[in-house]
């Protein structure tokens, strides 16, 4: 087995569909709009991908029982003139052979369904929490990235972030094999395993909001926001607590 596919709609018929793609990553912050988008936008699932080349895991749900971890496609049709396609998931390939067969069997899943554009999205790893995150843009065509031109989207990336790493960058650096066009939609976040990058979400999401018209809501996250800030703040306390006991010495950073 390399991937299977499952298609739980079968010849859809869409009108210049775009993959918007959110998997896990730094701060989550990729999940975090995808995720939204599915639940605000009320799109529904027609695909299912499975592989053994998936981290050997399972979650277990809120009814107590074995998961195996999905990677799944949603589909929402904004009008009679464009849909649009979610690739989310529980998890992404880790190594590099997984990553790549499935960033190419993704490109091909949308040929066939004569995608003509894919936005991918992630986090931008910081020391510190970042008080107005920035979202960074890159692809491997300028024309791509004048089509998102907007006064809070920098494209000057070069020198501030390193390799793009997993399906995100993938995808974007394969599709111009493709012929698809591509871009990466980049947030700044806290580089924190425990941290959830909802204000990096949020400005991406304003801006996606913005491009395709699609009149969310977003105050809903300001909520969740400072919810997440104030755990964190909490948990990082403890362990600044359990070092200063447990070294007797005085602990100003945690790495």
């Amino acid at each position: 087995m390399v991937w299977e596919i499952n298609k739980l709609k079968q010849n859809l018929k869409l009108n210049n569909p775009i993959i918007i793609e959110g998997l896990p990553g730094i701060g989550n912050v990729g999940k975090l709009v995808a995720d939204f988008l599915v639940d605000e936008l009320k799109a529904e699932k027609s695909m299912e991908f499975f592989s053994d080349e998936l981290p050997h895991m399972v979650f277990v749900n809120e009814k107590n029982l074995v998961e195996l971890p999905k990677i799944e496609i949603y589909h929402k049709k904004l009008n009679k003139t464009q849909d649009l396609l979610f690739l989310v998931g529980d998890i992404q390939p880790v190594d590099s052979k997984s990553s790549y067969n499935f960033s190419n069997m993704i490109l091909s899943t949308a040929k066939s369904l004569k995608v003509k554009e894919i936005i991918t999205l992630g986090g931008i790893g910081l020391p510190k929490i970042p008080k107005k995150p920035k979202v960074y843009c890159t692809s491997t065509s300028k024309e791509t990235i004048k089509k998102y031109k907007d006064k809070k989207l920098h494209s000057k990336l070069y020198g501030i972030v390193g390799p793009i790493m997993g399906v995100s960058g993938l995808l974007v650096g394969l599709s111009k094999k493709k012929k698809i066009d591509s871009i990466a939609l980049l947030a700044e976040t806290y580089n924190h395993p425990m941290y959830l990058g909802i204000n990096g979400a949020k400005e991406i999401l304003k801006l996606i909001n913005k491009k395709f018209e699609l009149k969310l809501d977003l105050k809903k996250l300001d909520k969740e926001s400072k919810k997440v800030d104030k755990q964190l703040l909490e948990s990082m306390g403890e362990i600044y607590s359990m070092a200063k006991k447990e070294k007797g010495v005085d602990t100003t950073y945690i790495g």
